[in-house]
């Protein structure tokens, strides 16, 4: 199987609970928390993992935090290198009310980093031997880290045959595509602001994401819809996937999921297509269970079995 490599600029430790209601001023009791490692690239290297895949994991640590990712990945089995940082890794919080189901999701500020502190991470990236198949970069970027990184990032992978997956967002990802990658995962926002106007229609949706293609910034972009799926697009096909219809625990990780799904689909040697469906079926299955654990393998290939083709 092809390898697989994330890289996660900004990631963190996501907490998660539950409390029987929110209520401002009271003292509130919570269940034992969860603690998962998370950030965009660390949750794809964790729902391949649960997927049945491996990966490398390169990721920004620092503080006593940092430490406890390290832990948490090590416990966890993830092949990863941590790129050590002065400033403390981020924590997130994610709870759950009981009484509503409603779900309340904290995300903390990242650490600003150094020059040298980023310029680090792209150098561990570029050092992989052998270089991965496919990178996905994910998440956003700290204080600090220019916003032409990913575009940096993707020139460096392209010289080593590296394809680079990116699910990111701002002038971040409008840079990026500027410098071309294999495959970009928008949501509506993010298409908008590569449109530089909403596309509500579902025609403009198309024309944008087959406009990004022929000016040669990306092979394939996967539009995500939420619950009504995604807008698969390549220069030679466009396909809008539904999502099952399932019970929803909760939406955190699910893009993360579909991304997992995806690349691993192209590494095991599936079409773009496929890949995409298995992609699909994971980003599903990531929102049947509750607060941080992601994707389960058995839910994700139940659901790629009967997606129509």
């Amino acid at each position: 199987m092809k390898r697989i490599a994330t890289l996660t600029m900004n990631p963190s430790i996501d907490r998660s609970t539950t409390v029987d209601r929110v209520v401002a001023e009271d003292k509130l009791r919570c269940s034992p928390p969860r603690r998962d490692p998370g950030g965009g690239g660390l949750n794809v290297s964790r729902a391949l993992q649960n997927l049945g895949g491996t990966s490398v994991a390169v990721y920004a640590a620092g503080g006593p935090t940092g430490e406890i990712l390290r832990m948490l990945l090590g416990d966890s089995g993830i092949d990863h290198q941590p790129v050590p940082i002065q400033k403390w890794t981020r924590e997130n919080i994610h709870v759950e009310e009981l009484a509503t189901g409603l779900q309340y999701r904290f995300g903390m500020p990242g650490p600003a980093m150094s020059d040298d502190e980023w310029q680090r991470c792209l150098e561990a990236v570029t050092a992989l031997d052998p270089a991965p198949d496919y990178l996905v970069a994910s998440g956003s970027l700290p204080p600090s880290v220019p916003d032409d990184f990913y575009a940096d990032l993707a020139r460096r992978a392209r010289d080593r045959g590296t394809r680079v997956v990116l699910d990111t967002s701002g002038a971040a990802l409008i840079r990026a595509v500027e410098a071309g990658v294999y495959a970009i995962k928008p949501n509506m926002r993010e298409l908008a602001a590569l449109a530089g106007e909403p596309v509500d229609r579902e025609d403009q949706q198309e024309e944008v994401c087959r406009k990004l293609i022929e000016r040669g910034c990306c092979e394939v972009v996967i539009a995500s819809f939420g619950a009504n799926g995604v807008l698969m697009v390549t220069a030679d096909r466009s396909r809008r996937v539904r999502a099952p219809v399932v019970p929803i625990r909760s939406k955190v990780g699910a893009g993360d999921s579909t991304v997992a799904g995806f690349v691993l689909g192209l590494a095991r040697g599936l079409d773009v297509a496929e890949a995409v469906l298995l992609g699909v079926a994971a980003g599903t299955a990531a929102v049947m269970n509750p607060g941080t654990s992601l994707c389960r393998r058995e839910d994700a290939e139940a659901l790629f079995a009967r997606m129509e083709r």
